[in-house]
């Protein structure tokens, strides 16, 4: 049995909740997110409370999936009533950021400008020397953050690069002046 899956999902004022057959469509006061649920998931919807069931729970397969569609519909419920962020940190003499549209656009120690498009959904704010993605959708959040690091990585000796806000960055010594 999934502790995850058996636990109650509230759902806040605000929040509306249809469940179909196949989908589960859930809209906020900041948008609306749909998930696909297979057949052997089965969603009730009681007076602001969401519990998540499956057909077998013995079986591997469904058991696997009731604890993790569980966190996936927890996760659109709180993304649609307060939203996600993540934020990131340029390290690094010159490394800037600045946003233009939907793009973010990098001075990160290349000898030209990187530009990042942003899809729909997703939005950034830089200040300093921080970049904070906003969104509703928290793997998408998540998935940008993540391909912006991946531009520019902290690297071991200086620790310069991108990365997350309040990550520690192990710094090698380098070579050293044999005896």
């Amino acid at each position: 049995m999934s502790r995850i899956g058996k636990k109650i999902i509230v759902v806040p004022e605000g929040v509306e909740v249809k469940i179909e057959k196949e989908n589960i469509n859930i809209k906020g006061k900041k948008g609306e997110l749909n998930q696909f649920l297979p057949n052997f998931i089965k969603v009730e919807n009681n007076e602001n409370q969401i519990k998540v069931f499956v057909n077998n729970p013995e079986d591997k397969k469904q058991n696997a999936c009731w604890g993790t569609f569980a966190a996936l519909i927890f996760n659109m419920i709180k993304g649609v009533s307060e939203g996600f962020e993540k934020k990131l940190e340029l390290v690094g003499v010159g490394f800037r950021a600045q946003v233009n549209g939907n793009k973010i656009i990098l001075n990160i120690g290349f000898s030209h400008q990187v530009e990042f498009p942003l899809p729909q959904g997703i939005e950034a704010i830089v200040e300093q020397n921080t970049i904070l993605l906003k969104g509703i959708d928290k793997q998408l959040v998540g998935e940008m953050a993540a391909q912006i690091r991946k531009l520019r990585k902290p690297e071991p000796y200086k620790g310069k690069g991108i990365r997350y806000f309040g990550e520690i960055v192990r710094k090698k010594a380098g070579k050293k002046a044999g005896a």
